[in-house]
């Protein structure tokens, strides 16, 4: 038997959107496909992401946008990541997330932008080519 540590998810539904079906089908798609996931709930600020993040040693931080505030969210979200050390953690967004917005996205430091409509395989082969699943 091996003791390979699980990639843990962090997934986050910032601010006021309170649609979180995209974000439990993604969670658990995840969690199906092996990786240890923590969905943090409705309705998050910047520091309870970070902080959560943080707290459980997330190896990605994976965000759930239908508001619209996706940018100003991820600008605020971006100075906790440096703060609290996550610098190097994984970090993606889903969920309506307008094509015009990927670049300012992207260089904010997001490295994985999943609008709607994106394949559950594509998210989950993305974590697993980008992250290190503790196999020694």
């Amino acid at each position: 038997m091996t003791s390979a540590k699980k990639i843990k998810v962090l997934i986050g539904k910032p601010g006021l959107d309170g649609h979180d079906v995209g974000a439990k089908i993604v969670a658990r798609a995840l969690i199906d496909a092996g990786f240890d996931v923590v969905y943090t709930g409705l309705r998050k600020t910047p520091s309870e992401i970070a902080q959560q993040a943080m707290e459980i040693e997330a190896d990605v931080i994976g965000l759930s946008s239908l508001a619209g505030s996706h940018i100003d969210f991820c600008t605020k979200l971006k100075g906790l990541i440096d703060q609290y050390g996550l610098k190097e953690k994984l970090w993606l967004i889903g969920g309506c997330i307008p094509k015009q917005d990927h670049g300012a996205l992207k260089e904010i430091g997001l490295d994985g932008i999943f609008p709607n409509g994106s394949r559950l395989d594509d998210i989950v082969e993305f974590i697993s080519a980008n992250t290190q699943s503790g196999d020694a």
